[in-house]
Formats: C-alpha cells, structure tokens, sequence
C-alpha cells in the first residue's frame, strides 16, 4: 500500500475528528441513534459489503430466507452505528457512567477460576469477535474490573491511530502492536495478565490454520492457540453485546479453554484452534445481528478450492 502524503493524513484526521467532535458533544441517546442512521446510508450506498454480507449469510445459513437473512444484515449496520455513537462518548465516560451502561455476566465458577489462575501465575487471553461492541467489552473491563493489554494492527493514519489510542486506554488499557507482539504478549502473559484478542477474521495460511466455522473450513489465527501453548495460559471467549431491553451492553462469555498439551506442536494448536472457534461460533449465533458479516470471513481457502466469493 502506498504511503500517504502529509495533506491526505490531515484531511483524514480532520474528517475523523469532526464527525466524533461533534457526535461527543450530543447526548449519548442521540449520538448513538445518529450512528445508527449514518450507519444505514451505509447499508444501503455501499452495495460491495452488502453483496460480501449476503454472500456470508448464504454460507452460514443456507436454510434462511432472503428476507431472514437481509434483516440480519441490516443489524450488523445497526451494531456498528451504534458503537461508532458510543465511541464518541469515551472521553466523558466515568467509571460510574460504564457500570450502568454495561454489565459483566460472568459465571462465579468462571470468577473463581480466574482468580486461582492468577495465583497460579497463570495468564488470560480474552478471544472476542467482532461481535457488537468489541471496543466497550475490552473499555468497559478496564474501567470496572483491571486494565488489559490488547494486540491491535496500527492503523496507516498515525493521527487517527493516536485518536484512537487515546479513546481506548483512558483507564489503564495498553495496545500492542500486532506485528511485532510475541514476546511482549508472551511476557504478560507469564506476569498473570489478561491480554485481549481478536481472532475471528480471515487469516493468510501462513498464519493460521482451517477450523469449521458454521461448518465450512475457515482460516483462522493460530495466534491465542501459540501463546496459550508457550505460557500455559487459558482461553476465555467473550463478547459485550446489546440488548436492547435492558437498553445496555451484556459482556458474556463462552467456555474457558486449557490449550491442548499432547507434545504434538502443530496438532495443539489445530485443536486449541478448533476449540476456541467452537466458542466463538456459539456467541455469533446466538447474537447473529450483531456480528461483522461484511468481513470476507472464508476468504482464504484450502490447496485446490475455488473462491467462495466469485
């Protein structure tokens, strides 16, 4: 890709700014509702993602209707408005302000064993998808509960990637650059720490291996399977979804997974793998409205299979 002139990073920054300077100046109700309806000219202007979200849909619920799996997508574009609203309230968030707007459900066995793993010495790698508001789960834990590291690819304009640091570690969180995370992440995780991950986008083979996703194979990362096999830490799939009749963010979770250990390198990391997106899965199902369906999730395709997407 080629690098961006100075004028173009400033125009970019600007337009960034403007648009969360202004929607941060509303009330929280009416920055969330002006992202929502931003975000549905985008639904209907953008025909590319509408087509890559359909196609998805046909893939992963071939006995829907049209008409069933047009209205998941229109949530899809509803989730997203309404975290680019909520994003823009991050810099007057309070720590009393979050506890109303987003509850932990976390089961108590879940909280005891996440205590003792502590003790143990034993670090967390929260796996989210992008999955309702990916940014208030990872926000909402540092305000209530402890601060985490989070692997993140810079963004290519350093001014809306300083923007967005920003917004993101108000309360204690620190990013870490993708490309060159292994041995940090390795080191916090052996310090006990909680590092959060993203890992339900399509891979390059180099980087991941195929597990079933709705049952089709998907490239997926092998990175929170390699850190959690090298330090010995534990997998907790977790999303911070909407609901709308409690009017706030549910942070729930799926099962807490130990990574495979049978001194086979390559099959551990297939089956933690495999594992973690079972989890995975579980929670997008259940909240099928608010996953990224845009996102060319089977992309990547095994040696001598044709493209899902032509």
């Amino acid at each position: 890709m080629a690098k961006k002139s100075k004028p173009q990073i400033w125009l970019e920054y600007a337009a960034v700014r403007s648009i969360f300077g202004f929607l941060g100046i509303l009330p929280r109700n009416a920055a969330v509702n002006l992202g929502i309806f931003v975000a549905g000219l985008g639904y209907r202007l953008l025909s590319s993602l509408r087509r890559t979200g359909m196609r998805n849909l046909e893939i992963a619920y071939p006995e829907k209707t049209l008409d069933e799996r047009e209205k998941l997508l229109r949530g899809t574009f509803d989730s997203l408005g309404r975290m680019l609203g909520d994003l823009s309230q991050f810099p007057k968030a309070t720590r009393e302000s979050l506890a109303h707007l987003i509850e932990f459900q976390i089961d108590p066995e879940i909280l005891a064993t996440y205590e003792k793993l502590k003790s143990e010495g034993r670090g967390i790698i929260i796996v989210s998808p992008h999955l309702g508001n990916w940014e208030m789960l990872v926000y909402g834990w540092s305000a209530l509960h402890e601060p985490m590291s989070y692997l993140a690819r810079p963004l290519d304009n350093p001014l809306i990637e300083d923007l967005t640091v920003r917004l993101r570690t108000k309360f204690g969180n620190r990013p870490i650059n993708k490309t060159n995370a292994v041995s940090l992440a390795i080191r916090l995780l052996r310090e006990a720490k909680i590092l959060g991950i993203l890992a339900d986008v399509n891979a390059h083979p180099k980087e991941g291996v195929f597990v079933p996703f709705f049952g089709v194979p998907a490239c997926t990362s092998i990175g929170p399977a390699m850190l959690a096999i090298r330090t010995n830490a534990v997998i907790l799939p977790m999303c911070g979804v909407w609901d709308k009749e409690k009017g706030q963010y549910i942070a729930t979770h799926g099962k807490m997974i130990e990574p495979a250990k049978t001194g086979d390198r390559q099959a551990d990391i297939l089956e933690t793998t495999a594992q973690f997106t079972v989890e995975v899965e579980k929670l997008v199902r259940a909240y099928p409205d608010q996953w990224l369906w845009i996102h060319k999730r089977w992309k990547t395709r095994p040696p001598g299979e044709k493209s899902l997407y032509d």
